[in-house]
């Protein structure tokens, strides 16, 4: 049903009145002093997602220099007079880098500033003092979601912000976010991408990705295309993004089962462990042997296709093991199964599921025939 213009305008209304914010110039020495003495909080997290080049911090203190409009940061009240940086992280370390006081870091030399490149080379404490006062005295506009304001809509608000702004992964964008709603069903991930059968059968993940919290992103992904694949389109990061937030609030809500969740999670990947090892998830040679990479669509293949005979599976039987073995190598070479996991289109409902599909059933069979 169509919502009339005045409820909406109501329903509009409500959310406003849950939002508490108030705006503040603050200047840049006034930011580091609240660092320093912990009234502005960068979490650890987060902090590691600094990622500028030491180019572009330079560009940047260049930038306050000459005195440009840059725009605003955002605080979330922790409580009193002690704020949560949520986005201007880039801006802000920047700044903390060439005074020497990032926590973790050494200190900022610049280097192409390309407006007035006399400035390269330099350190804070070589700067002539009148560019030192200007430097410090430089305004920002800080925005601050007061802690009255509802949880989720601090969340939120987190979400459409530039998160971190500087090529971050989507999976380091929600571990990063999802603390502002509650970071129990995070803090389970996490533990559950820990698990040594897990970590062996996606050893063959490149390092970059492991540093992007890809382990992370493929314990999201199994529970996710587990418990709600049937509501998967296309999109994949929208998708788990939405899992994500939907745990969280079970996990609020104390309806997240998560013994149950653990027993199947582990009890998968250790069958998988004992099948294939890191190669699980790999596609075949043309000689018809297992890789040494890291398929996705593997990833998604088997682990969701072995969950209807999953109870069936007896992972300390050896011939079992054996048999599962035989049959994925035979499944990875399959004309047909290899058309569900090369090409384009490959993130659409139906390819997943027509994969997913294609394992079960043979999967299936195998125990059926016993």
């Amino acid at each position: 049903m169509k919502i009339e213009g005045i409820d909406l305008i109501r329903k509009v209304e409500e959310k406003i009145s849950l939002v508490r914010t108030r705006s503040l110039d603050l200047s840049f020495n006034e930011l580091l002093d609240m660092y320093l003495n912990d009234e502005l909080i960068i979490n650890p997290d987060y902090q590691r997602l600094f990622r500028w080049s030491e180019g572009k911090q330079s560009r940047f203190i260049e930038t306050l220099l000459l005195e440009l409009p840059i725009p605003p940061i955002f605080f979330i009240e922790r409580s009193e007079g002690v704020y949560d940086l949520i986005d201007g992280l880039q801006r802000m370390s920047s700044y903390l880098n060439f005074r020497g006081k990032l926590k973790g870091k050494g200190q900022l030399t610049l280097t192409d500033c390309d407006i007035v490149e006399e400035l390269n080379g330099l350190t804070y404490e070589e700067l002539p003092k009148p560019l030192e006062i200007k430097l410090k005295r430089n305004f920002i506009r800080v925005e601050i979601l007061r802690k009255e304001s509802d949880a989720r809509l601090r969340y939120y608000m987190f979400k459409r912000l530039n998160t971190g702004g500087e090529d971050l992964k989507d999976q380091e964008i929600r571990n990063s976010s999802i603390r502002l709603l509650d970071n129990r069903f995070n803090e389970i991930l996490i533990s559950f991408s820990k698990n040594e059968d897990f970590k062996s059968t996606i050893s063959n993940i490149a390092p970059e990705k492991k540093n992007e919290k890809y382990d992370q992103e493929l314990a999201l992904r199994f529970l996710a295309l587990k418990n709600n694949g049937d509501k998967y389109v296309k999109n994949i990061s929208d998708f788990l993004t939405d899992y994500m937030e939907f745990e969280t609030e079970q996990v609020m809500e104390g309806l997240f089962r998560k013994n149950e969740e653990k027993i199947i999670f582990y009890k998968t990947f250790e069958i998988l462990n004992k099948v294939m090892e890191g190669k699980i998830f790999a596609s075949l040679s043309k000689g018809g042997n297992p890789q040494s990479g890291f398929d996705v669509y593997h990833f998604e293949a088997f682990s969701i296709g072995i969950q209807r005979s999953l109870n069936s599976i007896n992972a300390d039987n050896d011939s079992e093991i054996e048999a599962l073995k035989n049959l994925f190598l035979e499944i990875k070479g399959d004309s047909e199964f290899k058309k569900l996991i090369t090409g384009g289109g490959m993130n659409t409902k139906n390819q997943f599921q027509a994969r997913v599909d294609f394992v079960k059933e043979k999967v299936r069979n195998l125990y059926e025939s016993k």
